[in-house]
């Protein structure tokens, strides 16, 4: 789960580590409270779960209220796209109202977990700032690398060396300890999977400040921190996914036009995979569960037909748990149901297989069966170029039709 950067400065705060004096508001009547708190000169920060907001006008310094006012307005309620976003955007429900800070120098600094090592890593950079991901891709000599053995913890000697390597005084270098070893306290306590501080500036005062915060969370340990998992804001997520979870499903979007419903993590990646092995792309992850039910395979179908791209649906199910047979009635009480427009595919194997594929065949539904992942792989890659072929046919006779009703109006004008 991510955070918003005034909610992971608020726990920074918590756990002593130094970020500007701020304010948030989610109104224009808020902001303008806040702005008197804050002061001017300030930054106005658009709150989305997306980085390069610097880039993309959502990072405004401010010097009047005119110019607040401005900024604030055309923020606050509108989408920010950044690299990092969908071509849609996230929507900037929140301002980030925040004092400026005299930079002297920035640096990057993160913790997050290397699964390979299974360690908390600590990477760290003397040029930080924006431009961080080219630093990193053009001189990867520039990170340097720490790793924390979980039997001893963070270690001095990991404090010295990175503040050795970020070129800090003695006096900087005490406060750089104190303040990478509350950052690791918050990272073990809150369970976090990244914490990362870009930059982390070291203003004309000598003083070192977090002036960004970005920080995720391990889903799987929120039950242990319920009021972080109060902090979750679904208005940053695909609204398909926030529908899946609330209904038990593992569904993530993607950018093809696939549509992909199976049963259990690694056949879903693995039918991904040979998805896009033969040549198309699939338009989601979606793991319905080994315990899945015709009702589920229902849901499911809704949510994967939601997505306005998908030009066909391959169903994949592995019938250990639950019957094929059962499964196949599933399929057609959702195809029924839901109304499914575009091509289905499904290849199910396991338990009554033979039957469900039976019942399946037998109906007087569009739905077409693979004896192999390959063969259905094959099978939806054709269906969905068929349905896309389709649609540009069409397109193509509406916008002759129309070229065609706007010549026999102008020779109608003309006569």
């Amino acid at each position: 789960m991510n955070l918003h950067e005034y909610q992971a400065k608020q726990l920074f705060t918590q756990f002593g580590i130094p970020v500007p004096a701020s304010s948030v508001a989610e109104t224009l009547d808020e902001m303008r409270l806040g702005a008197t708190s804050v002061g001017l000169p300030m930054m106005l920060k658009a709150q989305v779960h997306a980085g390069g907001r610097g880039k993309a006008g959502g990072v405004r310094r401010c010097a009047s209220d005119a110019e607040l006012e401005r900024a604030a307005r055309e923020l606050l309620g509108k989408p920010l796209v950044t690299a990092q976003t969908t071509p849609e955007g996230l929507p900037v429900s929140r301002l980030l109202l925040e004092a400026p800070v005299e930079v002297e120098r920035e640096f990057y600094l993160a913790l997050l977990v290397d699964r390979a090592a299974e360690r908390i890593l600590i990477m760290a950079s003397a040029a930080g700032g924006m431009d961080i991901e080219q630093v990193a891709a053009s001189d990867p000599e520039a990170l340097l690398v720490s790793r924390i053995e979980p039997v001893f913890g963070l270690r001095p000697w990991q404090s010295r060396q990175i503040g050795l390597h970020f070129g800090l005084e003695p006096d900087q270098q005490r406060a750089f300890a104190k303040l990478l070893g509350s950052l690791y306290q918050l990272f073990t306590e809150c369970d976090a999977s990244l914490v990362e501080i870009n930059p982390l500036v070291l203003t004309s005062d000598g003083e070192l400040i977090a002036l960004d915060a970005k920080i995720e969370l391990d889903d799987n340990a929120l039950y242990r921190h319920p009021q972080l998992a109060a902090l979750h804001d679904p208005s940053q997520e695909d609204a398909r996914e926030v529908a899946a979870r609330a209904e038990g499903l593992s569904y993530i979007s993607l950018d093809g036009d696939i549509g992909c419903m199976v049963n259990g993590a690694g056949l879903a990646m693995a039918t991904m995979d040979l998805i896009a092995l033969h040549g198309g792309a699939p338009a989601n992850f979606l793991d319905v569960g080994g315990g899945a039910t015709a009702e589920r395979v229902a849901r499911a179908f809704q949510l994967v037909l939601s997505d306005d791209k998908v030009a066909a649906v391959l169903v994949n199910i592995f019938g250990g748990i639950v019957r094929c047979d059962l499964i196949a009635e599933g399929i057609l009480a959702a195809v029924k149901e839901v109304g499914v427009t575009v091509p289905v595919v499904v290849r199910l194997e396991g338990t009554n297989a033979e039957l469900g594929l039976q019942r399946l065949a037998q109906s007087d539904l569009a739905i077409e069966t693979a004896a192999t992942l390959t063969d259905a792989a094959n099978k939806v890659v054709a269906a969905a170029a068929a349905t896309r072929a389709g649609l540009e046919a069409e397109l193509q006779a509406e916008v002759a039709a129309d070229r065609a009703a706007h010549a026999q109006a102008s020779v109608g004008e003309q006569s």
